[in-house]
């Protein structure tokens, strides 16, 4: 009986062991379970989510070309004209104005379904396809201001200047280009775009690509850029004047007009900051040769930008410290066809109230006419 016993008491703890390693493996495998059904999950909503995007997109009314740039206005504000060259032409149509208004409702939809946050992570992801979808999205969400604060403090400037960055597909440079450009329409967001690099890496991007849509989303975010003259000095020395004035090299009309509104924009700033006693000496756009660019350029076939052009000179004929270089580059004499010939009468008065106002131009002018 004592043997039985203690055979019995021996299985029993044998078994109890057993009953505890049983115990243990089920509950390592339930936890592996678990996190394979999480991530079946997450693969799931990425999926749904993903679908949702490319139905979004096969929405656009303008196709992949020009998804990302609804609404980009200068901030000159010319008469509506487009920071990407497509509003004027959109308000022009009553049927893609309903296309439109209609392609908003289903953007916000999809935020209100998957969350904002959701869409910007996917601008991580590492399939190309999801966040070419996912940056699309957020380029049309950034064209409206209701929009660019919550884009912001969600992390979508950080993961589109990441993009930028890192990114070797062509389709992600573009779009979010394009998307920073948007952004770049409000002045805070434009400091947060300097203090990151924003310059540098737009920069950066245009030194790497030849194609004229990429280079036409570089040139509007720069020349948003160039309507706050507080971030001037900066944008000058990470390269972003002279990223705009290589892009010409493209000859696309499009990039071009936005090299030249950027330089009004930012002559316009430099003469108001000059005025206002917030700023002395010699423009800035000097050193970078921008002055015979504008002289070079003052005869061009396409309005917006010959008109563009006319307000950079007027506005840089403002500071008398720029009156040598009209003089010797020849921009005196462009500056009084501007004041007899641009079509615009606002920009005509300018130029005829700097070449009254400034002594060096009336000395020069008459030593002209003897």
């Amino acid at each position: 009986m004592y043997r039985l016993h203690e055979s019995t008491v021996n299985e029993l703890q044998s078994l109890k062991a057993e009953f505890k390693d049983q115990i243990q493996e089920k509950e390592a495998i339930s936890e592996k379970l678990y996190a394979v059904q999480e991530k079946l999950s997450a693969e799931e909503r990425r999926k749904a989510i993903e679908h949702e995007l490319v139905n979004l997109e096969k929405g656009a009314p303008e196709g992949d070309k020009h998804f990302e740039d609804k609404k980009s206005y200068m901030k000159e504000n010319i008469r509506g004209t487009s920071v990407l060259g497509t509003s004027a032409i959109l308000n022009k149509s009553g049927t893609l104005r309903v296309t439109q208004s209609a392609q908003r409702a289903t953007i916000a939809k999809i935020c209100e379904e998957v969350g904002l946050q959701k869409i910007i992570q996917l601008l991580t992801s590492e399939d190309s396809d999801v966040q070419i979808h996912a940056v699309k999205v957020i380029a049309n969400l950034a064209a409206e201001d209701v929009n660019q604060e919550s884009i912001v403090e969600e992390g979508g400037l950080d993961a589109l200047l990441t993009m930028l960055r890192s990114s070797q597909n062509a389709t992600i440079l573009r779009v979010a280009s394009g998307a920073i450009a948007n952004l770049a329409m409000n002045e805070m967001n434009q400091g947060l775009i300097m203090s990151r690099g924003g310059a540098k890496l737009l920069a950066k991007t245009a030194s790497g690509t030849d194609d004229p849509q990429t280079l036409r989303m570089v040139a509007g975010a720069l020349a948003n850029l160039c309507g706050n003259e507080k971030l001037h000095t900066m944008l000058k020395e990470d390269g972003g004047i002279k990223a705009m004035l290589g892009m010409v090299r493209s000859g696309n009309s499009d990039v071009v007009a936005q090299v030249a509104r950027g330089l009004a924009n930012f002559a316009k700033c430099e003469s108001r900051a000059m005025v206002q006693g917030h700023r002395k000496g010699r423009s800035l756009l000097m050193e970078d040769h921008a002055l015979e660019w504008l002289i070079d350029n003052c005869n061009t076939t396409s309005t917006s930008t010959r008109r563009h052009i006319e307000l950079a000179l007027s506005h840089l004929a403002q500071n008398e410290d720029n009156a040598r270089d009209f003089i010797s580059s020849g921009a005196l004499q462009e500056l009084q066809r501007i004041s007899n010939e641009s079509s615009r009468e606002d920009i005509r008065n300018l130029a005829k109230k700097m070449l009254k106002s400034n002594p060096v131009f009336q000395g020069e002018m008459r030593l002209g006419r003897q």
